[in-house]
């Protein structure tokens, strides 16, 4: 039975976004992909709902997508604010593992407010993708945190990329490289945590 992924969208832009339409994508091919909006997207309102609330809505995506694809294994996948609230759904619903692409780990990209403390709480196996050059997660501040997490935790970095995961043109020119081939190398370390994460419990 293939591996249901419940995706979640960052705070500036929508399940239709591009972005999100292209890791849905991806995704097809190694699992069930149900992508979601938070209420205030829905309601075109700008700023996000407390995260209590914020916290509510994703819960509830999770059990009808449960109930739509009756999946052995569920991972909660989002990008930026989504990953962050999947990881406190993941404290009150069992779910097989959590992907974080680009997890937002300072608050407004102020080191000393971190995000952090959920992540210390997490007993689900968390993979991490994070740019490089994120100013919302200095990577030398996520491995601290890493090494005092419970959970199994892993990381894959994407060098020179932003928040989003984009490498800038310049940078691409410079070592011959593509976008394309960045996506699919970060695609290819999820597959991986799914596959070890899928066989470890069988």
């Amino acid at each position: 039975m293939e591996p249901l992924f419940l995706f979640a969208p960052g705070a500036g832009a929508p399940s239709s976004h591009p972005w999100m339409q292209n890791w849905k994508k991806r995704l097809s091919e190694i699992g069930d992909v149900e992508p979601f909006d938070y209420d205030y997207m829905r309601e075109g309102r700008k700023r996000p709902d407390p995260l209590p609330k914020l916290i509510a809505v994703h819960r509830e995506a999770l059990a009808k997508a449960r109930e739509k694809h009756r999946s052995a294994r569920t991972f909660l996948i989002g990008k930026s604010m989504g990953g962050r609230v999947g990881c406190h759904v993941s404290l009150e619903e069992k779910v097989d593992g959590l992907i974080c692409l680009g997890y937002p780990l300072c608050a407004m990209g102020d080191r000393s407010k971190l995000r952090d403390q959920v992540l210390r709480a997490l007993t689900t196996p968390i993979l991490f993708v994070q740019g490089t050059d994120d100013s919302l997660c200095p990577l030398d501040l996520l491995e601290r945190v890493r090494s005092e997490m419970k959970a199994p935790n892993f990381l894959r970095s994407v060098q020179d990329g932003d928040h989003s995961l984009r490498v800038p043109k310049r940078q691409l020119h410079g070592t011959g490289g593509t976008q394309e081939a960045i996506d699919q190398e970060i695609f290819k370390a999820i597959a991986g945590f799914v596959d070890r994460l899928v066989i470890t419990a069988d």
